[in-house]
């Protein structure tokens, strides 16, 4: 995927004068970045690893959120944007405003802010500030793990705090294993693989299958009764129904890598979500990255 499309597509949901400062910005301050933040009536941050920048007037960045220069939006501005990524119908968007994000294409997600109505499904109103995340392709990244792993005949999970590349790490992996033999991948916000108009903007292989905006439990289900799969990838386990999936499958001979919070196996033996899959041994390694200053990077692998 090229970044720059990300970028410019991001600017197609702003308002006139906020894509007019956006575009000026030199592409030098393109690279490596990972999200632009919009708030409401703050400045407008340009998120890399271990900084963060904001954006002024003269489209020039700077490293002091209080500088006067400081390009700052309204409420009616961020309510705008959302009525374009509502495509003008807030009722046909009632799904994502119940999981609080939006995806746009290119692998953009866009997280909001905002206030949870009271409702027995709730939903997000009140929208104040909006993540748009840019999805990076990194060829090579999981070229180690994918080795250490037996060339993808193992099960490992992808464990990482916030912005240590997990899903990048595990996009690649997916390419090297897809090129290799049957795999799915479960693209629940569509961020991994960034399909649009049915192709894949980024390279997850040759011969992977993919489901997109499905949940991993569903997805899971959905590919071992109908695709046959020897190997299923899934971004960020999050929910007992994630567990119960990957268990129920367990012994057939389907190989999972998967992702999950965790920056330590100390931490990854606490969580609740992560000690069924432990004591299961369905999961034969751990990969655990380093920091959000070097993303993407393997700091442990360890046996489970």
């Amino acid at each position: 995927m090229n970044e720059n499309k990300a970028y410019y597509l991001i600017s197609e949901h702003l308002s006139p004068e906020l894509k007019r400062v956006l575009l000026k910005v030199p592409e030098k301050n393109r690279e490596a970045l990972t999200e632009i933040r919009i708030r409401c009536r703050r400045p407008i941050s340009f998120v890399y690893p271990g900084k963060t920048l904001f954006m002024t007037k003269n489209a020039e960045l700077t490293n002091d959120p209080y500088n006067r220069d400081c390009f700052q939006v309204q409420i009616d501005e961020i309510h705008n944007i959302v009525d374009k990524l509502c495509h003008y119908s807030v009722h046909s968007s009632i799904h994502e405003l119940q999981e609080g994000f939006f995806s746009i294409g290119e692998g953009v997600r866009v997280g909001v802010s905002g206030k949870m109505t009271s409702t027995e499904r709730s939903i997000l109103t009140d929208i104040n500030g909006l993540n748009f995340r840019i999805a990076r392709e990194v060829k090579g990244s999981a070229l180690e793990l994918f080795e250490r792993i037996n060339k993808g005949k193992s099960s490992v999970l992808i464990c990482g705090g916030v912005n240590s590349g997990k899903t990048t790490m595990l996009r690649d992996l997916c390419r090297m294993c897809g090129n290799s033999f049957k795999t799915v991948l479960i693209d629940e916000r569509n961020e991994i693989a960034a399909v649009n108009s049915g192709i894949s903007s980024n390279d997850v292989g040759i011969q992977t299958d993919i489901l997109t905006f499905t949940g991993r439990a569903d997805g899971i289900n959905m590919a071992i009764r109908t695709l046959s799969p020897e190997m299923i990838f899934c971004d960020e386990i999050s929910t007992f129904e994630d567990v119960d999936a990957i268990l129920n499958v367990h012994g057939s001979g389907v190989r999972f890598a998967a992702t999950i919070h965790s920056e330590s196996f100390e931490e990854l033996k606490k969580r609740n979500i992560s000690v069924p899959l432990l004591q299961s041994g369905v999961f034969e390694y751990a990969a655990f990255l380093k920091n959000g200053l070097h993303p993407a990077e393997i700091k442990e692998l360890r046996r489970l």
